[in-house]
């Protein structure tokens, strides 16, 4: 099988859907972020009783659930009436969407349903004026996808998801994370293509600097649609075999390896852009164990104590990414540079290959998403580690998980206030004759007392990250 013909099934994996329109529409010059599918939930961590928000393409959107046709809908975060967030709404007794503001709710297609001011007879809510913008949606590999551009295209091109897990789909195990990150998608797609940082960034993460030894990646094919790689060497010094890049445009990739240790395995990462300086990381792991063994120890993990381990690792680069695109565009406007990464960034060795070949695609493709606009003023550390309002309040497993550490913490607390109190009356009526009944009486004191610093310990992981990355430890 030809590099070309393996990059087109990635893109193309029916006959049918070669004939449809390429994602980032007609034109062979330019790729356009409009006409693309974008994830932008997973479907657990929707809830169906009430709105949801998210940011595509600095269109703001409100995602709700419609009992009537059984599906998400997307609309635009507007109602026509006052302009005010539907998401700060609800879904009303009849399952239709509901303003905040005045109470007018609109149907799964975006007409308008009833104004309550209204006087009887009115037709004001039949008016054009009085509709919300849909945009399309579909449901893929557990995930929400939403068509960003014109809404007529959007059967015609293909949604993109991760093809090789459409085979053989009983035998992967799989889990994530996902985050909401204060860089560009292109930059978060940039850093993942990139697996010589590994063994540096996320060392006593999830890499080893003793694993680091020169990489030669190869491009074997690449267009307009993406393009595919390999490392014939593979990680670990070639302990694991030879390993294959794969770069869907413009925001999903995936590494793909099969070794004798571990069996087939992969990383999956979506980068879906939300504003200038902003995107929405989904992370995916698929295996194919050769043993049952971690198989059994992964579906066993709590998806929030997954997620909070996941936190760590994205935070071993979080801080200097923010950095790096800020340096990037200053780098970019200078008069020597004048726009070429080439001469912004130093590529030296075969090891930068992917992140060369991303950067050819863009300035290929005049693909340089928001490149009118200027990146603002960097964040404080506090912010840029911020896990609650990046992740933990989004995530259904890690929201639900806070609130159940919260009221254990608020129970040993009562449960240490009881034992204290009543401890100075046991040993005032049994000492000094029984010293036992005194040790017992402050058993649970002290367990309470541990049981709450415990809590208070994971309450913080799932509110801030830590400061120093293990690497610096």
């Amino acid at each position: 099988m030809t590099a070309n013909t393996l990059l087109r099934e990635n893109l193309y994996p029916n006959d049918s859907q070669e004939q449809s329109l390429p994602p980032g529409g007609l034109d062979p010059e330019r790729f356009d972020w409009q006409e693309v599918w974008y994830p932008v939930f997973y479907i657990e961590d929707l809830d169906k009783a009430k709105p949801s928000k998210f940011t595509l393409l600095e269109r703001d959107l409100v995602i709700w659930w419609d009992r009537q046709t059984n599906a998400w809908k997307a609309f635009d975060d507007r109602c026509p009436h006052r302009l005010v967030p539907l998401s700060e709404g609800r879904i009303a007794e009849d399952g239709l969407l509901e303003c905040p503001y005045h109470g007018w709710a609109f149907k799964s297609d975006g007409s308008c349903d009833r104004i309550p001011q209204q006087p009887e007879g009115g037709i004001a809510h039949t008016s054009k004026r009085a509709c919300v913008a849909s945009l399309p949606t579909a449901e893929r590999q557990g995930m929400l996808f939403v068509y960003a551009g014109s809404p007529e295209n959007a059967s015609q091109v293909k949604i993109p998801i991760v093809d090789p897990l459409e085979t053989d789909t009983g035998k992967w195990t799989l889990f994530g994370t996902f985050r909401d990150l204060p860089y560009d998608a292109l930059t978060l797609m940039e850093n993942v293509l990139d697996a010589s940082h590994l063994p540096f960034t996320h060392h006593k993460s999830v890499g080893n600097r003793a694993n680091a030894a020169p990489m030669v990646l190869e491009v074997l094919e690449t267009n307009k649609q993406g393009f595919q790689g390999k490392w014939e060497e593979g990680p670990r010094r070639g302990k694991l075999g030879p390993q294959d890049t794969t770069f869907i445009a413009p925001s999903l990739m995936w590494h793909d390896l099969t070794s004798k240790q571990f069996g087939r395995t992969m990383t999956v990462v979506y980068a879906t852009p939300t504003r200038k300086g902003e995107c929405r990381m989904f992370a995916r792991f698929p295996f194919q164990f050769n043993s049952a063994i971690p198989r059994f120890f992964i579906g066993i993990t709590p998806r929030w104590y997954s997620h909070i381990g996941q936190n760590g690792i994205l935070e071993d680069d979080q801080i200097f990414l923010h950095y790096q695109e800020r340096y990037l565009e200053q780098a970019l406007a200078k008069p020597e540079v004048d726009g070429n990464y080439a001469k912004a960034f130093y590529l030296a060795t075969p090891a930068d290959t992917y992140v060369s070949e991303l950067r050819k695609w863009v300035t290929r493709y005049e693909a340089d998403l928001f490149a009118e606009q200027r990146l603002k003023a960097p964040l404080s550390k506090t912010v840029l580690l911020d896990r609650y309002h990046s992740h933990t309040s989004k995530c259904a497993s890690c929201s639900q998980a806070l609130r159940n550490v919260r009221k254990i913490k608020t129970i040993s607390k009562i449960v240490a206030a009881i034992a204290w109190t009543i401890s100075p009356l046991i040993g005032f009526f049994f000492a000094p004759a029984n010293l036992l009944v005194i040790l017992l009486s402050s058993i649970p004191m002290a367990v309470a007392i541990a049981l709450w610093l415990i809590c208070n310990n994971l309450e913080q992981k799932f509110i801030y990250g830590q400061e120093i990355p293990l690497r610096n430890l």
